[in-house]
């Protein structure tokens, strides 16, 4: 399956970005789906998870009732909705497959990456 994020951007403290991730190839729907995020000099760290049918999601700590993971089967598209944005949330977020039932927050157990998008907060 091939990956390809989008809707980064540049945006002020408090305010919300859409990231859409489109993917081709193989069926979307035998995939889980996750958002990674990775800052400079740090490791990829695991944002948010949804399951294949869309029915369970995760979400680190961090983020929990900030953003939204959610996922069009039909379109082949998985959205990571981000409000209320902090500048710690900067980084580059990349969306990533892995041919399960449901997410897990490892980033080791992906095999397929999209590019990444960058978001910055400004304060």
């Amino acid at each position: 399956v091939q990956l390809q994020a989008s809707g980064g951007g540049l945006v002020q403290a408090g305010g919300s970005l859409r990231l859409a991730c489109a993917a081709s190839g193989r069926a979307f729907s035998d995939y889980a789906m996750s958002w990674f995020r990775q800052a400079p000099g740090k490791e990829r760290e695991f944002r948010a998870g949804i399951s294949r049918s869309g029915g369970s999601t995760l979400y680190a700590d961090s983020v929990k009732g900030r953003f939204t993971i959610s996922r069009d089967n039909a379109k082949g598209t998985v959205y990571l909705q981000m409000n209320t944005l902090k500048p710690e949330d900067t980084a580059i977020y990349y969306c990533a497959a892995q041919r399960s039932r449901t997410p897990i927050t490892g980033a080791s157990a992906y095999a397929y990456w999209g590019q990444g998008t960058q978001v910055t907060v400004s304060s």
